[in-house]
């Protein structure tokens, strides 16, 4: 009897364990799971951390440094600013007049202005002279008084290596300058050699002239940009005229005008023939006396 229950409980308890390996197995499985869930979490942290200071890094002093030498040469460089519009607006003089009034307050000029009007459209051409610097504040200030634009184009011509070019070459053209004028109060003792000197002397100085006045056309160029505008409206078209009748206080007018020409013709008429005039008053009396 002891033994059959010994046998039932080692049965039972085969029956049990497959259901207890299971749910052990099940257990260290979710617990490993969740662990390298954890660690992939923390893994993505610790990198999270490091590309952070990586960015931190090229944010650097260096980096400040280097776009600051960038804009000290953007600053050296020597650009050519120009620019040619061509707008529709509502009222030429008015905006014209606007327009004068914007480019006064940036330090600059209007010039060349020219008004055409026709059957068809008034129309304004005038330059603007204004400082480099002010420039992109008027190509943006004058387009919000037009109704329609018809163009836009705007041109930068770098002069940067031509300007030190000129430099540089009046730099060594002033040394040598120098050199003749030493060799001019010192070495030169006879009659030719002064004037051989002084041949070169000239002849260096038309150079540096020229020089210096191709730098400060660079350098006024650089300086004052110039923009081309041109303004119209359109006008309602009215048929020319074929002829044009004259009123009666008009026609009076021009009597008395034509009637005081006539007297003056005539007056200065005679003073050009008077020589003829005293020849003749001469002959008439002397015929006159000798009849009598």
């Amino acid at each position: 009897m002891i033994h059959q229950t010994k046998f039932s409980v080692q049965k039972n308890y085969f029956k049990t364990t497959p259901f207890i390996k299971t749910f052990v197995f099940v257990f260290i499985f979710f617990i490993a799971a969740s662990c390298s869930n954890k660690n992939y979490k923390e893994n993505r942290a610790v990198n999270k951390v490091d590309i952070t200071e990586s960015y931190d890094a090229v944010a650097s002093p260096k980096k400040l440094e280097t776009a600051a030498i960038k804009n000290k040469s953007l600053v050296n460089l020597k650009i050519i600013r120009s620019a040619s519009v061509k707008y529709k607006v509502n009222d030429v003089k008015l905006i014209t007049k606007k327009i004068r009034n914007i480019v006064a307050l940036q330090n600059g000029y209007i010039s060349d202005l020219r008004f055409s009007n026709n059957l068809y459209q008034k129309e304004n051409r005038f330059t603007i002279k204004v400082p480099q610097d002010s420039f992109d504040l008027i190509m943006d200030s004058i387009p919000q008084f037009a109704e329609f634009i018809d163009f836009e184009n705007i041109t930068s011509r770098d002069v940067t290596e031509e300007y030190i070019d000129i430099q540089s070459r009046l730099k060594t053209k002033l040394e040598i300058k120098e050199r003749y004028e030493s060799i001019l109060r010192k070495r030169a003792k006879t009659v030719e050699d002064i004037l051989a000197t002084e041949e070169k002397l000239r002849v260096i100085q038309e150079e540096i002239e020229a020089s210096q006045g191709r730098l400060n056309y660079l350098t006024n160029r650089v300086s004052l940009s110039t923009i081309e505008v041109n303004l119209y409206e359109t006008v309602a078209y009215k048929d020319e005229p074929v002829s044009y009748s004259q009123t009666f206080l008009s026609k009076i007018k021009n009597g008395f005008s034509f009637g005081w020409d006539l007297i003056a013709n005539a007056f200065i008429s005679i003073i050009y023939i008077w020589p003829l005039l005293l020849i003749a008053i001469a002959v008439f009396f002397f015929f006159k006396r000798k009849k009598k």
